[in-house]
């Protein structure tokens, strides 16, 4: 069973975010622990009961930020990133905001497009990863 919510266990999203981004795809750590977590609304999504995937949140002005979305390799495509995505969306729709916007690593794009994303401006590094910026309405 997948479950997404809010959580205030940092500790388990910085563990997961550690694996996916640091260990796995080689984000330097000053890069990934960048200091605003303490700002940010973080979602923890649990298959059966243990961490697999998060994502954090921030609002600035109408617009919602999504970013620091992974999910762990070994519960990749049972639909745990789309429903961090969706309960994203939820999260930044009930605080009143009119656009959510994120970062998409470009071979994730048709991910984020299937969930209602647009892809705008061109493709640049971030951490060494093409990345091209994505919106949609709230």
């Amino acid at each position: 069973m997948i479950a997404v919510a809010r959580t205030t266990d940092l500790d388990a999203c910085l563990r997961l975010r550690r694996v996916v981004f640091i260990e796995e795809q080689a984000v330097p750590e000053d890069l990934e622990i960048d200091g605003l977590d303490g700002e940010a609304v973080h979602l923890l999504a649990t298959l059966d009961g243990r961490p697999v995937g998060t994502a954090r949140l921030f609002a600035k002005g109408d617009i919602g930020k999504i970013g620091r979305v992974c999910v762990l390799k070994e519960a990749r495509g049972r639909g745990i990133g789309a429903a961090l995505i969706r309960q994203a969306v939820e999260e930044l729709r009930g605080l009143g905001l009119a656009r959510a916007r994120l970062g998409s690593q470009v071979h994730a794009i048709p991910f984020y497009e299937a969930l209602g994303f647009v892809a705008e401006g061109p493709v640049y590094d971030d951490a060494g990863i093409p990345h091209r910026d994505m919106t949609r309405t709230l």
